[in-house]
């Protein structure tokens, strides 16, 4: 029995918000919606791997998600790290650096961590 990754969910609050930041953040795109009466899911994806990013818009919500301590992150690896840092903080997204691991994190709209790696 094999499993393998199919997809990760992050619920938002403001839909066209957050899928205009996966783009000019991450170039992410949108590779399938799904609407319902009540919610949209909306897949994104690198263009590379076959792993998803699936956005899930209760459309009723109004208050922000609470993250608590925030521990789960999503990771992504980039072929220019010093540029991407540049863009991120252009961005004013970056919130947390950690120059000894050579990595860095950046927030989303509604809070979620993203971790950025070098190739290595």
């Amino acid at each position: 029995m094999k499993f393998t990754f199919a997809h990760n969910n992050l619920n938002v609050l403001n839909l066209e918000k957050s899928l205009a930041f996966y783009k000019e953040a991450l170039g992410l795109v949108e590779v399938r919606r799904k609407e319902k009466p009540d919610f949209t899911l909306v897949f994104l994806g690198d263009e590379v791997t076959p792993h998803k990013l699936e956005l899930t818009w209760l459309k009723d919500r109004t208050t922000p998600y609470n993250l608590g301590d925030n521990e789960i992150h999503l990771a992504f690896v980039v072929d220019d790290f010093d540029a991407a840092l540049e863009k991120h903080r252009a961005m004013n997204c970056v919130c947390y650096e950690n120059p000894g691991m050579g990595v860095y994190f950046i927030n989303d709209p509604d809070g979620y961590w993203i971790e950025i790696l070098p190739v290595r």
